[in-house]
């Protein structure tokens, strides 16, 4: 009978101790995760600038300085890329069409 009072008391204060640890080790990372979250902020403010900031940098920079060749050249070959690749998706589009129209049609003729 002994063990048994034993055993209780001892699996109600392991439960008792586990408790208190747990809401301590939530109170810690609770203030943890608030001075973080201020130390990501603080980050972030000295990181991006405002809205209206970037837009009038970018807005400006026509003033600043013309586009070097190899800029220009650059965008040039993005802009020739994406032509070629929609006349290709169109071009392809339309060989798919052209395709299922024939089997339309092929499918009436054997049907007749």
């Amino acid at each position: 009978m002994a063990w048994r009072q034993l055993l209780l008391a001892s699996g109600l204060l392991a439960a008792v101790l586990l408790t208190m640890l747990q809401e301590g080790t939530g109170a810690s990372v609770g203030t943890q995760q608030v001075a973080e979250q201020e130390a990501q902020e603080d980050a972030e403010q000295k990181i991006f600038m405002q809205e209206s900031d970037a837009s009038n940098f970018l807005k400006k920079r026509d003033k600043r300085s013309p586009k070097s060749r190899d800029e220009a050249n650059a965008e040039n070959r993005q802009k020739l890329r994406a032509d070629e690749l929609r006349r290709e998706y169109h071009e392809e589009q339309g060989n798919e069409f052209e395709n299922f129209v024939e089997e339309q049609n092929d499918g009436k003729k054997t049907e007749a």
